[in-house]
């Protein structure tokens, strides 16, 4: 990789020694290189995993889907519980308030065979969530978040179940020690760490600081970190830093699934390739929709890869008048219509390699229920209203 397309702090970055990672272990599972793709919501479902994957190796984990509505045979909640026939291993993100519900989720999902792996979410800042006393508030009631564990782990059998979460609600109420202990006494495969207060949403540098100290707590099963890896030498840096087991991508591989053949090649040892010219990634955008269209159908897989085509064109030199076209795409012609005036040979743009895709800044106060401040002990499941099927961590 040309040294334009690494960013001051990776330049100093060694690729890795032979040995330097072991592969991450979660349950039975052996995740080579250590590198999981963070489940984000209305972006991982299964073409998109099928794209990143055919990338490089690693752990890629569907988009979260609640509790009660899969138990309720809610029809949207099962399609986003589906993998590609060929899809191993297939992992799972699951999000609950009730241990019922969980545990009965939980037990369907083994007992059909349907998955290998079952991330629990507790990451969730949105306010009309945690103003119910659902996502990202849960691990601040260690009653509550601990019976909902024990709810997963008594039905997952031999199915490893992880365990993710963020710093805490705000800089007053830091709660990822507690949730990390949580797991680790309740059986869980390993936590993971958005490095992040829900206060914070996305905005700012993750505090990789905190991900040290969670794995400094935690030390019977792998601790993995999530936050700013935008560069595949990030990830390096991430674990050698903290000591963590493995990284988690998110918002990095939004509009650059090939992030996933970089984190690759560093952690072999090899230096990265370029990233692609314009004419590559336009093919890997006609993939990327026909591969929406195999699961959703023309018109609804169009509409939904209107964000990513917007991703995968960010920071190219004067695209904002093609970005105004593919977001308007409804059809597979219009795709193509849109792509056929561009210059393939079009460098990738070294300002793309670390450019906010997705969510991104401003920070929040956290909406939480009437006198939940006061209660913390209580382990009252919140209502079916705290769960939100398009919410994230």
């Amino acid at each position: 990789m040309h040294e334009r397309y690494k960013s001051a702090r990776s330049r100093e970055v060694a690729l890795a020694r032979e040995g330097e990672f072991a592969p991450l272990a979660i349950g039975p599972l052996a995740v080579d290189p250590p590198i999981v793709l963070a489940p984000m919501a209305g972006v991982t479902n299964a073409p998109f995993r099928s794209l990143c994957r055919s990338f490089g190796a690693g752990l890629y984990v569907s988009e979260m889907i609640t509790a009660r509505a899969l138990v309720e045979g809610d029809q949207k909640t099962l399609r986003l519980a589906s993998f590609a026939p060929d899809e191993e291993p297939r992992s799972l993100q699951l999000y609950g308030v009730d241990p019922k519900f969980v545990g009965e989720a939980v037990a369907q999902l083994v007992d059909e065979g349907h998955v290998d792996h079952i991330d629990l979410n507790f990451g969730c800042p949105v306010r009309k969530v945690t103003r119910r006393g659902g996502g990202a508030a849960i691990p601040a009631r260690p009653r509550l978040l601990r019976n909902i564990v024990r709810a997963a782990i008594a039905h997952a059998g031999c199915v490893p179940v992880t365990l993710k979460f963020r710093i805490g609600v705000d800089a007053s109420l830091i709660t990822f020690l507690d949730a990390g202990r949580i797991g680790e006494d309740e059986g869980c495969a390993a936590v993971s760490l958005h490095a992040r207060t829900a206060a914070q949403l996305y905005d700012g540098a993750a505090d990789w600081e905190a991900i040290a100290a969670l794995k400094h707590a935690v030390r019977s099963i792998p601790v993995l970190g999530n936050g700013d890896v935008f560069e595949a030498h990030d990830a390096l840096r991430m674990m050698r830093e903290t000591g963590c087991d493995g990284v988690v991508v998110g918002r990095g591989c939004l509009g650059r699934p090939w992030l996933f053949r970089d984190l690759a090649d560093v952690f072999a040892g090899r230096a990265p390739a370029d990233p692609p010219r314009l004419g590559e990634i336009c093919e890997i955008m006609r993939e990327h929709a026909r591969l929406l269209i195999g699961f959703q159908g023309e018109r609804a897989a169009l509409r939904a890869f209107r964000k990513h085509a917007a991703w995968y064109t960010k920071a190219f030199p004067g695209s904002a008048r093609l970005r105004q076209r593919l977001v308007a795409v409804n059809t597979l012609a219009e795709l193509e219509d849109a792509l056929a005036g561009v210059d393939p040979a079009t460098p990738f743009p070294p300002e793309g390699m670390r450019v906010p895709r997705g969510k991104t800044g401003g920070t929040q106060r956290v909406a939480l229920p009437g006198g939940f401040l006061d209660a913390l002990d209580d382990d009252t499941p919140p209502g079916p209203e705290a769960e939100d099927p398009t919410s994230g961590g």
